[in-house]
């Protein structure tokens, strides 16, 4: 009895000492926003969003001040932003709270992924110049200026990019590192894409094509042309055939979208063959979001127990990785599916439409 009562005791002050946690986690989760200030001695323009909400009533362009480098700092005058699948979920809460802010959003400057032009350095810089075009990854990129740490995620930018593609360039991280350290994808192997004319699988479908792998693309009827112009050995339009059903095996299967069962997809694994857990659909949060999420963790688990593996990863913004990037990008091998481009007036457009969950390519926000 004493146990019990003890163990009924510890529980319960657990659960007073998160609910307390919770409470000052959440009324102390500020930001800048209220802060009185004077109009900016140098403005620019920035898109800001103080609350969690939709795009046309958070969003708003304003003018702020322009940063000013210190001596380990790149200032980068950006030319264009492309959004990542996480930016609509971002912008609407959600269990991104625990990441961005409970109450209020933190970094109150979305995007993250820019290209530009370097317009200074600091004195300890001499990575870059004055003048060099350049592409990365940076929180609060939706701003005319931005500064970049001389050991941040930037790299120069190949002279055959625009601006626009160069920006969508950091989106390949996650393709790259999932079939590359997750997938082990190698020559030769048959590899399919699910959710493949979306921003990550357009990359996934030429980094998979580029290791030498059959790759294998699904999408809807409307993206087939796009998936078979990306290199796509097979095409399958997942509203005329359900690929779990097919009598094809692959070695890898790279999932943006979640939307099979553990055993459908453990099916068409030869054995011992992977399935990259790589998204749960498109961006924004949907009535199937939640039950995709408790699927990746279910699929993840219960491989521990087979020979075929369903694996999470996590992405790191590494400057080697954009460089990989960079010279595939260079030699033509990966070619940014740019379908939508938006000026900064139209960021609230360029969001609801990323939060429609069925975003074609990449979307690029342009600062001219």
């Amino acid at each position: 009895m004493k146990i019990k009562r003890v163990l009924k005791w510890t529980f319960g002050l657990l659960l007073l000492a998160l609910f307390i946690w919770f409470e000052v986690a959440y009324w102390t989760s500020s930001n800048n926003c209220d802060s009185k200030t004077g109009p900016p001695a140098h403005p620019m323009k920035a898109i800001r969003y103080c609350e969690y909400g939709s795009p046309d009533d958070v969003l708003k362009l304003q003018e702020v001040e322009k940063p000013i480098p210190n001596d380990d700092q790149i200032l980068v005058h950006v030319r264009a932003v492309s959004l990542r699948f996480f930016d609509g979920g971002m912008l609407q809460g959600g269990v991104g709270r625990l990441i961005f802010g409970l109450r209020k959003p933190r970094n109150t400057c979305p995007g993250s992924d820019f290209s530009g032009t370097v317009e200074a350095v600091g004195r300890n810089v001499t990575e870059f110049q004055p003048g060099e075009e350049v592409f990365g990854v940076r929180a609060g990129a939706l701003a005319q200026y931005i500064c970049v740490r001389r050991n941040g995620a930037m790299v120069s930018k190949p002279n055959n990019l625009s601006f626009e593609q160069a920006a969508s360039v950091p989106t390949a991280l996650v393709a790259l590192q999932g079939l590359r350290d997750t997938g082990h994808v190698k020559a030769g192997q048959k590899v399919l894409i699910n959710g493949a004319s979306g921003g990550v699988g357009t990359f996934a479908v030429q980094i998979a094509k580029a290791f030498g792998a059959e790759v294998t693309g699904v999408c809807s009827t409307g993206n087939v042309d796009l998936v078979k112009s990306l290199g796509a050995d097979h095409v399958i339009d997942y509203t005329k055939e359900d690929y779990t059903k097919g009598d094809q095996r692959y070695d890898v299967i790279y999932d943006l979208v979640n939307n099979h069962s553990f055993a459908e997809r453990r099916r068409v694994l030869k054995p011992g063959g992977i399935c990259v857990l790589a998204g749960i659909g498109g961006s924004g949060i949907h009535e199937e979001t939640l039950s995709r999420v408790v699927g990746v963790f279910t699929a993840s688990f219960r491989s521990r127990f087979v020979r075929e593996k369903f694996v999470t990863f996590g992405v790191s913004f590494s400057t080697k990785d954009l460089g990989i990037l960079r010279d595939l990008a260079e030699s033509g091998k990966v070619v940014p599916a740019v379908t939508k481009t938006y000026s900064l007036t139209e960021t609230s457009a360029a969001y609801k439409y990323l939060q429609t969950g069925h975003a074609r390519g990449k979307l690029v926000i342009t600062m001219d």
